[in-house]
């Protein structure tokens, strides 16, 4: 039986399009759509239980991967399987979680799977940046509790136009970048890397791709219309009691209220409203717990949180005493750690980061390998969470999935001011040590001291902050440096790095409907204002960076050859270049430039003596006498018929320098003019056209003997006795 089969079509205009399916695939599931764009298909399925899990949160999973099949490609590795998947991967899959997650009810706990997968790929289309549409348009056609559809939209400025959803080469050359992700009313999230540009572009961007969006949204209501919107399912839903939210909140909100205006630190605070909790639960008899205990906690929560945002409203004080402008004390220390090639610490309040940067050459890139794209990374940041950082033990299960977008966004902020020229290869460790607020602005700021600290040529330093905003409709807040606890209770979480010029970077989840635009930019002013603050911090720290890098670190130097010398450099079976390394203690690494059709070699060394010595070899390599110049020489070998000389500029080059060559008088032996280890000039003369061999003379540049009379050459036999009347051979008889 053929299906019935449902389609929609969404025009992006310049002739690219997106069109949504239903009814042809995974019809057990809940939910399927295929998206396409040009060659490019993204399945995706939505399944939901019906029945709710033991636990007092959401259990959604959002997966997303691409199969090296829709590229015509192998999986790497020895099994020629999909594994764990890649940091791209993760990332989307957090693009598209953080817009969905917010729209399920509060109290719906049923086991969800969103399973996003790359089936076939178009390299003139970036499939991440259909996802969310692709997973809002299969959750349209379900029957599951969610708010309104929503979608995502890449929008980029090229040649100073705002683009949807580019392609790579566009992308390649925009100097902006971000991902939307909104409802029809509503801009939910924003991620993205700009080149220093000011919030109000940024808040035009924005707008731009929420306009696409609204097209999106408006696709995917047919589709569902079409096929046929189910009813919504029903649900068990958490039971509420007014009477009892009343009681508890009479009981805790002026008790909360006075404890969030002292002003206390974590550690304080959090014994304080621990200890308001168990009074309030101290308060209701055994029967009445057994009856509705488990509704307390939830109750006195919201009643704490109501307390601590009408504080910041009513008074603009914070849980820690400070005014909503206000940042943290911040210390900052570089070149901590002796070994590493550059270190620093970035401390702001109860957050502290250390910053590591190792350089190397293009063998140590970060290599990129996936369907939809492959390349390699010659600036990268890795970004670490330990339990320890808030004071907890649990178990470590590898680099989880927060760590690898706060290390993005932290790479996104600084990768633009490392210079295009930068020689190496640079990796940033950033090791989290404390953590209460936006340990991934302190990378960021750790992240610049440790770079200038390692003497990386930065076109301008970073810094970063996390802001937050409460709003009750009629009155708004906007917090500058924000706690954990405020991004918990606030409405929105977005933070942004930059240098004096513009914004680099950003990050947004915004929690409230209708956000307008004026408190959007209003907000990144003030984040703005609060960025130029810690910078200075920064700056007093380490002004510039180092002239030079560490004694220890590497230096590196960089040549082009042209390719035909390549294989004279790397030698028989690596011979050549394997000696050198050793001799040197340098590293060295041959690439191939395909444009200039040029080898860039890479030597990298600490002793600096052995950068000169490879350096002397490219250039003897590259030695090229030129006709009617001299040079000077040096006898490394004795024959009875000349001396063969090496070029003292470049060593491993050598001639043959000929007895006749040698001085205007007749010479019998070579010895009675040069010996082993003379240096002496001679005159290059070019190839002989006859013999095809180098010749040199050491007698062109002495003057000639007075009376000096040149001897015939040795072929002119009519010049010799007795020659003059013998006929040629074929006439003798």
């Amino acid at each position: 039986m053929i299906p019935k089969v449902f389609k929609e079509i969404i025009d992006l205009g310049d002739g690219r399009t997106i069109s949504l399916e239903t009814g042809k695939l995974a019809k057990q599931a809940h939910g399927s759509v295929v998206v396409q764009s040009g060659n490019c298909m993204l399945l995706c399925t939505v399944v939901s239980n019906y029945k709710q899990s033991d636990v007092d949160f959401l259990p959604l999973t959002v997966d997303y991967r691409e199969k090296f099949a829709a590229a015509g490609r192998y999986p790497g590795g020895f099994f020629k399987r999909e594994a764990r998947p890649s940091d791209g991967e993760v990332l989307t899959m957090r693009l598209v979680d953080r817009v969905l997650r917010p729209l399920f009810p509060k109290d719906y706990h049923a086991e969800t799977q969103v399973m996003i997968q790359l089936m076939s790929h178009d390299d003139d289309v970036m499939p991440e940046a259909m996802a969310g549409l692709a997973a809002s348009a299969a959750i349209q056609l379900s029957d599951f509790p969610f708010e309104c559809a929503i979608s995502e939209a890449r929008v980029a400025r090229v040649n100073g136009e705002f683009v949807i959803n580019p392609t790579r080469a566009q992308l390649a050359e925009s100097d902006l970048e971000m991902m939307i992700g909104a409802s029809a009313d509503s801009v939910m999230m924003v991620e993205g890397e700009m080149d220093e540009i000011s919030e109000e572009e940024m808040a035009d961007a924005i707008k731009f791709a929420h306009e696409a969006i609204k097209v999106q949204i408006a696709a995917q209501i047919r589709l569902a219309e079409a096929f046929g919107k189910k009813e919504v399912r029903e649900y068990q839903t958490a039971e509420g009691n007014e009477d009892l939210a009343k009681r508890i909140h009479d009981l805790a909100y002026d008790k909360c209220y006075a404890v969030a205006k002292k002003g206390t630190s974590k550690v304080e605070r959090t014994a304080a409203f621990t200890e308001i909790k168990e009074e309030v639960k101290a308060s209701f008899t055994e029967e009445e717990m057994a009856e509705f205990g488990h509704l307390v906690g939830g109750y006195y929560s919201k009643a704490e949180k109501e307390a601590v945002r009408e504080l910041t409203l009513s008074e603009g004080l914070r849980l820690d005493g400070r005014k909503t402008d206000e940042i943290r004390p911040i210390w900052c220390e570089t070149d901590y750690l002796p070994s590493t090639h550059g270190s620093a610490i970035f401390t702001r309040g109860e957050t502290q980061a250390l910053a590591t940067v190792t350089l190397g050459t293009s063998r140590e890139a970060n290599k990129i390998d996936m369907p939809s794209y492959e390349g390699e990374e010659t600036f990268y940041l890795h970004y670490n969470f330990p339990p320890f950082c808030t004071g907890e033990a649990r178990p470590l299960r590898g680099t989880s999935r927060r760590e690898v977008g706060h290390g993005n966004l932290a790479q996104r902020a600084l990768k633009g001011m490392i210079p295009d020229n930068c020689p190496y290869t640079v990796r940033i460790v950033s090791e989290v040590l404390e953590s209460n607020g936006s340990s991934s602005m302190a990378t960021v700021c750790a992240g610049t001291m440790a770079l200038m600290d390692a003497g990386v040529e930065m076109k301008r330093p970073v810094s970063g902050i996390a802001m937050g905003l409460i709003s009750d409709g009629d009155r708004y807040a906007v917090l500058s440096d924000i706690l954990g606890d405020e991004d918990h209770l606030g409405d929105m979480d977005f933070k942004v790095t930059g240098t004096t010029e513009g914004i680099t970077a950003c990050q947004m989840d915004i929690k409230i409907k209708g956000l307008s635009y004026e408190i959007l930019v209003d907000a990144l002013k003030q984040a703005r204002e609060g960025r130029l603050h810690i910078l200075g911090k920064i700056t007093d720290t380490i002004a510039q960076p180092n002239v030079d890098v560490k004694p220890h670190a590497p230096k590196m130097i960089s040549r082009r050859i042209p390719n035909e010398f390549i294989g004279a450099l790397i030698g028989p079976g690596g011979k050549v270049i394997q000696e050198m390394q050793k001799a040197t203690g340098c590293t060295i690494v041959i690439n191939e430039d395909p444009v200039t059709e040029e080898g860039i070699v890479e030597i990298l060394g600490t002793n600096q003596d052995g950068i000169d010595a490879v350096l002397a070899k490219i250039d003897s390599l590259l030695f090229k006498p030129q006709v009617g110049s001299a040079y000077e020489v040096k006898v490394i070998k004795m024959l009875d018929f000349g001396a063969v000389v090496e070029y003292v500029d470049a060593p491993g080059n050598e001639v043959l320098l000929h007895i006749s060559e040698l001085a205007w008088e007749r010479t019998d032996n070579v010895t009675d003019v040069v010996n082993m280890g003379d240096v002496f000039d001679v005159k290059y003369f070019g190839r002989d056209p006859k013999t095809r061999k180098e010749k040199v003379s050491r007698k062109a540049l002495l003057p000639k003997p007075e009376g000096f009379v040149a001897r015939p050459p040795r072929d002119n036999r009519d010049n010799r006795g007795g020659d003059r009347d013998r006929k040629p051979r074929q006439d003798r008889n």
